[in-house]
């Protein structure tokens, strides 16, 4: 399994943690990196610049391996120019990019050696991306959790392998080994797995929220845009199904009229993230729980080091039945 990924950092299994708001921390990135892969986590998982700093440098005296931060880059993030300053004096393994231009995340960072890599979701923004310098696209596709893209992975990763020349790491829809499998057979460097970590002993998320991701499976998810104005895969949870999953007619206005989308989008976005944050840390009927289709596979809680060993157990079986395969000529 050695690729690009596994080379340039030195990881034994070419996967990445994928960053979630209110879910990846410190305890499940050093986890991570203890178990051959490394993590990522959000900027804006820590409340303000200051915590974010202090959280920044506790992981890079305590993270026995690389670890990854994610930005957001457009306008929404408010918090993007601090931020970066505490990339640069305390600069992790690599960062992944989301939203907006990375220009000046790749400007500031790159010099400081952290590697860069942008969320795309078609060919045009990454060919974008890559102009700009990035060193890896993040190739989000319809199977992701949360903001996913609209292409299936057999079909953007093969895209992007053809127009683009820097390394692809394919994100969305892995639960299982024969997954990994079939995404890596594609030519990826590596993949980035979210929700089947959502659920495991580290995660500072409810026991609620887990057992969520437990019980729940791949047809429970459904994708709202009363969340963030853009549609997000979330469980269909009994409050889900009460509230609706698409913004009423004021809401749809609102973030469509191009005097007040801006406003109406972050007032949106915002309302949003509360309800979020408030089902993700407490027990609540009001239960908006951020996942991917790839619960389907989750059986239990279990620690993150479980998680990747059941992973690289099937993979490797997977892999051995592949090889039993005779292709009569």
């Amino acid at each position: 399994m050695k690729t690009w990924l596994t080379e340039t950092f030195n990881i034994k299994y070419p996967i990445i943690m994928a960053p979630m708001f209110l879910v990846t921390n410190k305890e499940m990135l050093i986890e991570a990196a203890k178990a051959g892969i490394m993590g990522c986590t959000p900027a804006l998982n820590w409340r303000t610049p200051e915590d974010f700093e202090a959280g920044m440098k506790e992981l890079k005296e305590s993270c026995p391996g690389p670890f990854g931060i994610n930005l957001i880059a457009n306008k929404s993030n408010i918090h993007l120019k601090k931020q970066l300053d505490v990339c640069e004096k305390y600069p992790p393994a690599f960062v992944i990019t989301s939203l907006g231009s990375p220009e000046e995340i790749i400007r500031r960072l790159k010099p400081h050696g952290t590697k860069v890599f942008c969320d795309v979701v078609d060919v045009a923004y990454a060919k974008k991306v890559e102009a700009h310098g990035a060193d890896a696209l993040i190739a989000v596709n319809s199977g992701a959790g949360g903001h996913c893209g609209p292409i299936p992975a057999s079909i953007l990763v093969p895209l992007l392998k053809k127009e683009c020349n820097i390394p692809v790491i394919s994100a969305g829809g892995i639960g299982t080994g024969a997954g990994l499998l079939s995404i890596m057979a594609l030519g990826c460097d590596g993949v980035s797995i979210g929700s089947p970590f959502i659920s495991t002993k580290e995660s500072g998320v409810s026991k609620e929220y887990k057992e969520a991701c437990v019980n729940y499976g791949a047809q429970d998810i459904v994708l709202s845009d009363k969340i963030s104005g853009t549609p997000c895969t979330v469980i269909k949870t009994p409050y889900v199904e009460k509230i609706g999953i698409n913004q009423n007619f004021l809401e749809s206005f609102l973030n469509t009229n191009k005097t007040v989308k801006k406003y109406a989008k972050m007032l949106t976005y915002y309302k949003g993230m509360k309800l979020v944050e408030k089902a993700a840390f407490s027990a609540t009927y009001k239960t908006v729980w951020v996942a991917g289709p790839s619960i389907e596979f989750i059986n239990k809680i279990e620690h993150v080091h479980e998680v990747v060993e059941r992973l690289i157990s099937e993979y490797k079986i997977a892999f051995e039945d592949l090889n039993k395969i005779k292709i009569s000529e």
